[in-house]
């Protein structure tokens, strides 16, 4: 089963469907059934397998060692699917490991910590999405992504509330996005995690979906529902670092093998996780085909990667003389670099129409330009600084808003240097961070006027979008894990009406390419008025090709209402009101209000008009 090629392609790093090959797999040899198993353990002293099939006895079913590769392979014609297994490896020490199958797509529920043999026979349905996917998420696309975890993302009623499977949830949560009118859902926690509390940011089966919801054919229909909705699927990948659970990948076979040796560049301190060794062929090779694992076999649309900077940097969260220079002596991870080019121009090249995200929360240069221009060649980079900037204004009170102006403005200062996504995601509503709503100032009615203010300055800035779960009605308490979001409060007719408001601008944002087509630069955006600091009040302007149709945004972040506020406008003529804080999106145009520009100067421009802007008030008008 695993050939001199194999073994060549590996040790350089490029077998990109080493995952065929690796693993657990159903098999025919001299006419019989059963399955072949091959795991990388190249500092082991023996391997064998054990498990259901041979009463867990390391003696049974012994593997060989493939001459010059590392790996060690057999076929066991007992062994059915359903059934769990592990590898047992004898170290160099003379020590036995029982460790899960690095390559394992379907594991045993936590607490168990076996791998499960399993065999798909899912048959996707979700040609045409696949046909047109390389329309869905292009730059002048609309990009508006819902942030979930499943976990706990909503959960049987009960005393004891129990998980949705993939199957109920394709239902539950594809109707629902779908409502709302994102474009895409990115999924936290997918690939098989032990601890709850982790969220899926500590990995154990990077094969595997997580057997929470289901087996990884239910997951299969979750993605196809998803696609026959019209939803795209991203997945948070995470491939800085792993944890040190037995079973998993630290001292897989008893010396540093995924990891690096040195525990300068092998251990993250603060997270207590073990970090890849990236100049190891084979370890890349784990990753690069895992990324292309999900991509082919589960039809998966995008990669958000996590923690991109602590990858980039040999000192991330360490402090003088704690970490290991590069060959240059700087902090740079040459390795790092190499594998997210290596990574991005594979997928690129083999799977067309995906896109791929960075969470990168520094001022590292060209994360979004292509390798052959000395970038890392993603498709977009998650703006940490206009999100930090954006809470810091959000939470002042609105009396000392205007001392604070410059952090609304400043993310246009640098918008051309990389493909942003605007994002209001997990890590700012939890560990005492607190709910956007709560971040708010102000009493409960004026939060929800401030919520609705900052949202239709979060969908009118250029960028493509991002908000986690809850946040859409308004969410009071922060996310935990171990419990759904609060669909209780819906109840509460001002989080209904929170939750509507926000569908109105996600059917604004993808009905009006304005909204979208051209979020890089300047061509698509123009401020009307950055300046007007004394009344906190933000007016600009956002253009389609051609420039024609702009849409003029109007926003008022305090509570004082301005009855004669005067705006400039790009162009005379007829402008209709598209959406309001108090009724939101105007869906027909028979109920927008019209107004009539006048030849009055204002901001710079000939032609103005006059707008009673609310306290809080929010004014989408459309030159018609």
């Amino acid at each position: 089963m695993i050939s001199e090629l194999d073994t060549y392609l590996f040790g350089r790093g490029t077998h990109y469907e080493i995952y065929q090959k690796l693993g657990a797999h159903l098999t025919e040899v001299g006419g019989v059934s059963g399955f072949s198993f091959a795991v990388w353990a190249p500092h082991a002293l023996s391997v064998s397998v054990v498990g259901d099939f041979n009463g867990w006895n390391n003696a049974r079913n012994p593997m060989m060692l493939i001459e010059n590769s590392g790996i060690f392979a057999c076929f066991i014609p007992e062994a059915k699917p359903g059934q769990l297994y592990k590898y047992d490896i004898l170290t160099q020490e003379r020590k036995h490991l029982l460790k899960a199958d690095p390559y394992a797509c379907h594991a045993e529920l936590r607490p168990g910590t076996a791998s499960r043999l399993f065999v798909s026979d899912y048959e996707f349905q979700d040609q045409a999405w696949q046909d047109a996917k390389r329309s869905h998420a292009g730059p002048h696309a609309p990009l508006a992504i819902y942030e979930c975890q499943l976990a706990s993302w909503m959960r049987h009623p009960g005393a004891d509330p129990s998980y949705y499977s993939y199957r109920e949830l394709a239902d539950r949560l594809g109707g629902y996005v779908q409502y709302m009118g994102y474009t895409h859902v990115e999924l936290i926690g997918i690939s098989e995690y032990p601890l709850d509390a982790s969220w899926g940011y500590q990995v154990t089966g990077y094969y595997a979906p997580t057997s929470r919801h289901g087996n990884p054919d239910d997951f299969k229909y979750f993605v196809d529902q998803m696609h026959q909705r019209g939803i795209g699927v991203i997945l948070d990948w995470v491939p800085a670092h792993f944890p040190r659970d037995a079973h998993g990948l630290a001292l897989f076979d008893g010396a540093p093998l995924y990891e690096y040796a040195d525990p300068r560049r092998g251990e993250h301190a603060q997270w207590g996780t073990k970090i890849f060794d990236l100049g190891r062929p084979q370890v890349s090779n784990f990753l690069i085909a895992n990324a292309l694992y999900w991509l082919k076999e589960y039809h998966i649309d995008g990669l958000r990667t996590d923690a991109v900077a602590s990858m980039l940097y040999l000192d991330y969260g360490r402090r003088e003389g704690e970490y290991c220079p590069n060959i240059y002596g700087g902090r740079e991870n040459l390795e790092s670099i190499e594998f997210f080019r290596h990574l991005n121009s594979i997928i690129h090249e083999r799977c067309p129409g995906v896109i791929t995200i960075a969470e990168e929360s520094t001022a590292w240069p060209s994360v979004t330009h292509a390798p052959t221009e000395g970038g890392l060649g993603f498709d977009y980079k998650w703006n940490m600084g206009w999100m930090h900037d954006f809470l810091e204004y959000m939470e002042q009170d609105p009396i000392f808003r205007k001392y604070h102006h410059n952090k609304m403005t400043f993310a246009m200062t640098y918008s051309s240097a990389e493909h942003f996504i605007l994002v209001l995601s997990h890590d700012e509503v939890v560990h005492l961070k607190r709910s956007l709503w709560e971040k708010m100032p102000g009493d409960e009615n004026q939060k929800y006027a401030c919520l609705k203010a900052a949202y239709a300055f979060f969908m009118g800035h250029p960028g493509k979008k991002l908000l986690f779960m809850g946040q859409e009605f308004g969410q009071r308490r922060e996310w935990c894990e171990d419990r759904e979001i609060d669909w209780f409060m819906l109840a509460d007719d001002r989080n209904h009406a929170l939750q509507e408001f926000f569908h109105g601008l996600l059917t604004l944002y993808r009905r009006y390419p304005a909204m979208y087509s051209m979020d890089e630069g300047f061509d698509g955006f123009e401020w009307i008025n950055a300046d007007d600091a004394d009344r906190s009040i933000f007016s600009f302007c956002r253009y389609a090709r051609r420039r024609r149709h702009p849409l003029v945004f109007v926003i008022n972040f305090t509570p004082v209402d301005r009855p004669d506020y005067r705006v400039g406008l790009p162009a005379a003529g007829q402008y209709e009101v598209l959406l309001d804080e108090t009724h939101g999106f105007y869906k027909t145009p028979a109920t927008r209000t019209v107004i009539r520009s006048e030849e009055s100067e204002c901001d710079g421009k000939p032609h103005s008009l006059a707008y009673p802007l609310k306290g809080y008030g929010i004014a989408v008008l459309r030159l018609k």
